[in-house]
């Protein structure tokens, strides 16, 4: 029987006299990887950051090892060995993989900083972690699963024993996760305990030894892995209620005959990515399946105006359009929803009301006057709300209080009131859950309905599968093939596709 490492009691937690977790248990063994999970505001990232340090528990106990502690803030945790590896990256790009390491706690000899050493103990932690990089590389060279390795690095030089992992895969390849789960096992084997919050169910029941369902901020289900399946789990965050069935696919009708709203011919990006061709009809959702580096996001950032083609031709109902720049691209009927909302997507800090009528401010002003409507910008808002559901408190609340999932929701509304032709979507429903997935996909499938047309990039095949009418697959910047989504009969198939070179 393992030792327990960690124990939170009747945790509970509220803001601004809303209750968010509700007298919670959560307990942690030596060498487990346990993974937490919960729809978007089932608590799960408030627990953790109350075992952080992060926010302060309003009642409840927690004891590592047997003893009780009290974890104030970043710096308690940190002393009783507890780290958070954030989907937000916290390293800073223009230093080096050994001072991100040991940035705060830098080694000096003689009052001066001793980077030698610091490079020498940055590249025995790397290579104890199977880690293939230089110590003296800078980070803003790396990939995003390289400094998710470098994250957790630094958390292990600060003698971490707890880790928190949140979303760790949620932009990495497959190749760059196999890298990830090999270091999570290593670490699991020398006694290390990790905490593991994910949406992507199949890797929980690959890489995890237990799990604890929360939902609506209350503990649902505490077992063992071994105990679960995919039915089991998606049951017990919907409280019985499956969205399993927005996952099946439903074959759509649409003019397959009918004129393109959308042909491009011979388009070229750079070097690796040419000679790119496709059509689209109205009423047609097109997905683009292909691994990391395959071209899929390029594609949609060059027809977005965001990357500059080299070449070729962009035809919106017959006529060609420029994209050269992203007012040309709305001009012609275009939206994005970009791979990262929050860098991307949303203004983190304005509220829900600034972000939806953010593109369309010059039409929401007092005639012939720069003052914005304030009236007519609420009741738009407000419809926004009401017609995606986006759950929040009011249309002021500060869009980063929202939950990933509110948030995407505001990103569409915002490019839906644009009434855009044409709508791109890259990788939509990264670090979601599965009920917004599926009010999402909803979402989505309404906008072609409407004779619109949809331009769709997914890592997940099964969300490929379900929403698409015909999937387009690449492979290293080229065209690989075309598939009518009623020919494909297994997940499988569609992997293979992808993987033909």
């Amino acid at each position: 029987m393992s030792e327990t490492i960690l124990e939170m009691r009747g945790i509970c937690k509220s803001f601004a006299s809303v209750p968010v977790l509700k007298s919670i248990d959560f307990t942690l063994q030596q060498g487990e990887i346990h993974a937490l999970v919960g729809g978007n505001g089932a608590g799960k990232s408030t627990l953790m950051k109350i075992m952080t340090g992060v926010y302060t528990k309003d009642s409840g106990e927690v004891y590592v090892r047997g003893e009780k502690k009290e974890i104030h803030n970043t710096t308690d945790a940190k002393n009783n060995g507890i780290a958070m590896i954030f989907q937000e990256l916290s390293l800073i790009q223009t230093m080096t993989v050994a001072e991100n390491i040991f940035l705060g706690q830098e080694l000096s000899k003689f009052g001066i900083r001793d980077t030698k050493t610091m490079n020498k103990k940055a590249e025995e932690i790397l290579n104890n972690l199977g880690i293939d990089v230089s110590p003296t590389t800078t980070v803003n060279q790396l990939s995003v699963g390289m400094s998710q390795m470098i994250e957790i690095a630094k958390a292990l030089s600060k003698d971490a024993k707890i880790l928190v992992l949140d979303e760790p895969t949620a932009s990495l390849s497959d190749s760059e996760t196999a890298q990830l789960f090999r270091i999570m096992r290593d670490l699991k084997a020398q006694g290390v305990s990790m905490v593991y919050i994910s949406h992507r169910m199949n890797e929980i029941l690959e890489i995890a030894d237990s799990i604890t369902i929360l939902r609506d901020g209350q503990l649902v289900l505490t077992d063992s892995i071994e105990n679960m399946n995919l039915e089991k789990i998606i049951s017990h965050l919907v409280g019985g209620e499956s969205s399993q069935k927005k996952f099946e696919w439903v074959e759509r009708t649409y003019d397959t005959d009918g004129e393109d709203i959308l042909d491009i011919r011979n388009l070229k990006i750079n070097d690796k990515i040419n000679d790119i061709s496709f059509s689209l009809k109205k009423g047609e959702i097109l997905g683009f399946a292909g691994l990391m580096g395959s071209g899929r996001t390029e594609i949609l950032e060059t027809l977005f105006g965001i990357r500059k083609k080299q070449g070729g031709e962009v035809y919106v109902d017959g006529k060609p359009v420029r994209t050269n720049s992203v007012s040309d691209a709305i001009r012609s009927g275009f939206a994005l929803i970009p791979e990262d909302r929050r860098k991307q997507g949303l203004v983190l800090m304005h509220t829900v009301k600034d972000n939806a009528v953010l593109p369309i401010l010059k039409k929401m002003v007092y005639r012939h006057t720069p003052i914005v409507n304030d009236k007519a910008a609420d009741q738009m808002t407000t419809e926004n709300v009401s017609q995606l559901n986006i759950v929040t408190s009011g249309i002021k609340k500060t869009i980063s209080e929202l939950s990933g999932g509110n948030q995407q929701k505001v990103v569409l509304a915002k490019w839906l009131n644009m009434k855009p032709r044409i709508m791109m979507l890259d990788e939509p429903t990264a670090g979601v859950d599965i009920g917004a997935k599926s009010e999402i996909i909803d979402i989505i499938r309404k906008f072609a309905d409407e004779g619109n047309a949809v331009l769709f990039v997914s890592s997940e095949l099964t969300e490929l599968m379900a929403v698409c009418d015909r999937i387009i697959t690449l492979f290293d910047g080229r065209i690989t093939g075309e598939i009518a989504r009623r020919d494909i009969q297994t997940e499988e198939e569609l992997q293979n596709a992808i993987q033909q070179c």
